[in-house]
């Protein structure tokens, strides 16, 4: 077959699939506006007295469980197309060889663009010390991925506004740069797990191959399936907790514990936060019902990342290729970018 047919025959498909994509983002946009009339007619129809705990928090999880999966998926799809350009072995040809500074700058904007949560941490340690990435430079890489990820931004955009959304991310994006920066100059790499430092480094090879159109939605579609699959039940959990709290947590009490005024809350959020297992997806709505009740914003924010970025299974897993000193480093480092980050957060936002 010649080049000019291949080209022939793949117009059409790529028109299809285009029109297609576009017909989605339609139907999305008019579901999407229904949501909150949908939700009123929804609890209404229940035997729930209007302005009750139970009504309010019916009419919370009726609304936000559509609104947060249906926010999820069209997040996740344009990052799965996106993330057509950027294959773990692209990402770690690139960040391979650079220096400490630039490298965890690079590292931390990569985090943000690459499909790579804390669940991914051995095997991404084990490839990129294996291709020369320096430690800090790595750390910088795992500290963003999980803690800015495209979910947690879409979401907060979508549900607390732009400045909060840019906020966060270049308070995260500093906390990444810093804490890998940080970890580099201490010289750490001798804290690796034996294994880990004697593995082999190896030659990374980039697929050549061209990707069309078609490719890219499949990948955005393939993500909406990974990722939303794995993670629709965590998002409703969440939202049954954030209506849990939405409806009968009184609001003198979350702001006594989490508010403003109290200096303790912050660090206390990081240490409540270390335990627990949530992702973006599934720690905002919780993030939200708690503004909803007044707790202070940095807070709570300070909440959401030591949940996405220090939690309890991350370290259990960080503990196969790294030494307890280093985790203790890891989480000292991390956690103080967090505490900061709150305070900030409470001081510059009202």
């Amino acid at each position: 077959m010649t080049t000019l047919e291949t080209k022939a025959g793949r117009e059409p498909r790529g028109a299809v699939w285009l029109a297609g994509t576009a017909a989605f983002l339609v139907a999305w946009g008019l579901i999407y506006a229904q949501l909150q009339p949908f939700s009123k007619w929804a609890v209404g129809l229940l035997p729930l007295e209007p302005g009750s705990h139970a009504a309010e928090a019916v009419e919370f999880f009726v609304y936000d469980t559509p609104k947060v999966l249906m926010l999820l998926t069209l997040v996740v799809f344009g990052m799965g197309v996106l993330r057509s350009w950027f294959s773990l072995e692209r990402t770690r040809a690139l960040l391979a060889g650079r220096r400490e500074g630039v490298g965890n700058v690079a590292a931390a904007g990569l985090g943000i663009l690459t499909p790579f949560c804390s669940c991914s941490a051995v095997p991404l340690f084990i490839g990129f010390v294996s291709a020369g990435v320096p430690l800090g430079v790595t750390f910088s890489f795992l500290i963003a991925a999980p803690m800015i990820n495209e979910v947690a931004l879409g979401l907060l955009f979508a549900l607390l506004g732009w400045k909060v959304a840019l906020a966060y991310l270049g308070f995260g994006l500093g906390i990444a740069i810093v804490a890998g920066w940080v970890i580099g100059r201490f010289h750490l790499e001798g804290w690796l797990q034996d294994w880990v430092r004697n593995v082999r480094s190896s030659a990374v090879e980039i697929p050549s191959s061209t990707v069309t159109v078609v490719d890219r939605l499949r990948a955005g579609i393939e993500a909406v399936v990974d990722i939303v699959g794995r993670v629709w039940i965590w998002v409703i959990a969440g939202i049954a907790a954030g209506a849990f709290i939405h409806g009968y947590v009184p609001a003198d009490l979350l702001a006594s514990i989490m508010g403003r005024d109290a200096w303790w809350s912050v660090p206390a959020a990081v240490v409540l936060g270390i335990p627990m297992y949530s992702n973006a997806a599934g720690i905002i709505p919780v993030v939200e019902a708690l503004l909803g009740k007044g707790a202070a914003l940095g807070t709570v924010l300070a909440f959401m990342m030591s949940v996405i970025a220090l939690s309890a299974p991350e370290l259990i897993i960080l503990h196969k290729v790294l030494t307890p000193r280093l985790i203790a480093v890891f989480v000292a480092v991390v956690a103080s970018g967090i505490l900061a980050v709150g305070f900030l957060f409470n001081a510059l936002f009202t």
